[in-house]
């Protein structure tokens, strides 16, 4: 194979020295890719040279995370510079508010002289996102570019590669793949069935080779399009005067990765470059340097403006990692995962570079639990079949198990995650500390989150969920922290401490106890089967289906059927998908058939609701697992 031509290596051209104190900015984001599978983070299968050479001659970072688990809750974060359990945009595919005082902060740029240009994803998941991109972006378009600018003046500039992408890597039939992405590499670069060495949590056949090595090829397209923007900067004389960021939305997009609480669903390759005329600019050093600061995507909007040379508002808690008053290093980092498409979930999770400790608060659904999207992919359809089959090891078998409450890993010497430490003694200080700063960040920030989506969809009528959660008459978060801080911890005292708790008369108290009881052991339910069935009648609606999960599932209640039924149906797209998810993970499904075709087949369904219905016949081989509707 011949070298390819370095493009940092040629003479610097200079460019227009007007604004010469303002640096202009390349932002290069790609989908759905983790580091381990880079080059330049040391994996020796991967052809990644453009992006390895911008490692080699700028700066590395290896304690890098996505904010979210799925692009638009990750993207929030990234354009508003707001967590999402503060925003209440956690949740994928959502159409909640912000504070109009909330911009997107190339708006910050913009005050101070940069011409910005977004091409092209937004996927912002905001209430009138077109207004937002309007304030946020001078051109936001497949065709915007830094070219539109006035002589002189400085740009940022955003380019978003999808060549790895879930689709890509896993969702779209083998023949699309090979016709847009192996089609598009030349035969030389290809990476082969054969050629690279396979995560232990995956059964290493080679079935699974096959459809794995989508991720390797997917990323190698990528990387080539990176070096023919790059190539593009250079040929309009804009290297010399241009700070380019290169890093990836969120985790691996295969299944345990995307939308799954753990490391190689948060942690993402991340590369600064500096030319000559501001290298002074790194606190880190460049030619290589690599550091292990840990930073998150809430760092980026206040560095961004830093940068630029603006004033950060004061709604802005992240860290300024580059410029004057550069902030403290962080020594934890507090991450999220909420639901995406149809798959509910609420995961917290805090990473010091060494250990993630992830909690789960839903823990009934396992890892790879039922998301449309992801079902109709082949290698997810293998790995059922494995499954089925009984061709599959503890570790790769866990991954349809029901989760435990905690998640701690050691990120450092067990980069793939295959041994939970949560209950070895010998790490108790690690997870007892975890566990103490998860809760002060959940309780200062009022993660809004905690409160079921049906009930973050009544909030709009009156104000935004960022404003919501400060009242504590409104959101009284240390009373509803305390009962869903219960709840996947499974035993006796844990089930009655929550049976207590249904009494409560807070409603989310009331929602948080009976959601614990869906984690519990049928043997621990079976005392308090009376107080379950009472709970059906609850006048909060999202206790009463989850109370009537558990009636049927445990018991074979008969009106729980009915009620699952009835709420499966409902005008409410959050109490029917809370209705019909719950309906995944109960063992007999028969008796919902009729009802769940006819849920899909009607008209006006929201994407959400149909596809839970999809999942829920596939999973009984009554549609094709590869028909999906299109995000």
């Amino acid at each position: 194979m011949q070298p390819q031509k370095s493009i940092f290596l040629l003479p610097l051209l200079i460019g227009s020295t007007a604004f010469a104190q303002k640096p202009n900015i390349l932002w290069i984001t790609i989908e759905d890719t983790s580091p381990q599978f880079v080059g330049c983070y040391g994996n020796k299968d991967a052809r990644t040279p453009v992006i390895d050479r911008l490692a080699k001659e700028g700066v590395r970072f290896t304690n890098a995370f996505s904010t979210g688990t799925v692009s638009s809750p990750s993207r929030t974060c990234i354009i508003s510079g707001v967590k999402t359990y503060k925003t209440g945009t956690g949740n994928h595919r959502s159409n909640y508010p912000v504070p109009s005082f909330i911009k997107g902060f190339p708006y910050y740029l913009q005050k101070e002289g940069y011409f910005t240009t977004n091409n092209s994803k937004t996927d912002y998941n905001v209430a009138d996102e077109a207004s937002f991109i309007k304030e946020a972006w001078n051109e936001s378009s497949n065709k915007a570019c830094w070219e539109n600018r006035k002589p002189g003046q400085p740009f940022f500039a955003v380019y978003n590669f999808m060549d790895s992408h879930q689709s890509r890597t896993m969702t779209e039939s083998y023949d699309w793949y090979m016709k847009n992405v192996l089609d598009k590499i030349p035969v030389k670069d290809r990476i082969g069935d054969n050629d690279f060495e396979m995560p232990p949590f995956y059964n290493n056949s080679p079935e699974m080779r096959k459809q794995f090595a989508r991720v390797y090829n997917s990323i190698k397209l990528t990387d080539n399009k990176i070096g023919e923007l790059l190539s593009r900067l250079e040929k309009d004389h804009l290297k010399d005067s241009t700070i380019v960021f290169f890093y990836a939305d969120h985790g691996e997009g295969v299944p345990r990765g995307k939308t799954n609480g753990i490391n190689f669903g948060y942690r993402v390759p991340f590369v600064i470059w500096f030319p000559e005329m501001y290298k002074h600019l790194s606190p880190w050093g460049t030619g290589g340097a690599v550091t292990e600061e840990l930073i998150d995507f809430e760092d980026l909007a206040p560095t961004l403006i830093n940068l630029a040379g603006g004033e950060v508002p004061d709604y802005l808690t992240g860290r300024k990692l580059i410029g004057k008053n550069r902030s403290k290093p962080a020594d934890h980092l507090i991450l999220s995962s909420d639901r995406s498409d149809n798959g509910i979930d609420l995961v917290r999770s805090v990473t010091n570079g060494k250990y993630m400790y992830s909690r789960n608060f839903m823990p009934f659904m396992p890892q790879v639990r039922y998301i449309r999207y992801m079902e109709i992919g082949e290698i997810k359809q293998q790995m059922r079949k494995d499954l089925s089959d009984n061709k599959l090891n503890p570790l790769q078998k866990s991954l349809f198990e029901d989760r435990p409450a905690e998640y701690l890993y050691d990120i450092e010497n067990d980069i793939w995650e295959t041994k939970n430490l949560a209950n070895d003694p010998v790490y108790k200080p690690v997870l007892e500390k975890m566990r103490s700063q998860l809760k002060a960040e959940i309780l200062q920030s009022r993660d809004i989150l905690l409160l079921p989506e049906y009930e973050i969809g009544l909030i709009p009528s009156t104000t935004t969920p960022y404003e919501f959660r400060m009242s504590d008459t409104n959101y009284p978060v240390g009373e509803i922290y305390e009962a869903a801080s219960l709840s996947g911890f499974r035993g006796k005292d844990f089930a009655a401490k929550q049976v207590k708790l249904l009494d409560h008369p807070n409603k989310i108290v009331r929602y948080w106890a009976i959601v614990g009881l869906r984690s519990q052991n049928s043997s621990d339910l079976k005392p308090f089967q009376n107080i379950i069935f009472k709970a059906m009648d609850d006048s909060y609606l999202p206790v009463a289906i989850t109370a009537s999960a558990i009636a049927y599932q445990e018991f074979s209640n008969p009106l729980a059927s009915e009620n699952l039924k009835k709420q499966s149906a409902s005008t409410n797209n959050d109490l029917a998908l809370m209705a019909i998810n719950y309906l995944l993970y109960v063992e007999n499904k028969q008796p919902f058939i009729e009802t769940i075709k006819t849920v899909h087949e009607s008209k006006g369904q929201i994407y959400n609701v149909k596809a839970a219905c999809m999942d829920f016949l596939g999973s009984l081989g009554l549609v094709p697992n590869n028909t999906d509707f299109k995000e």
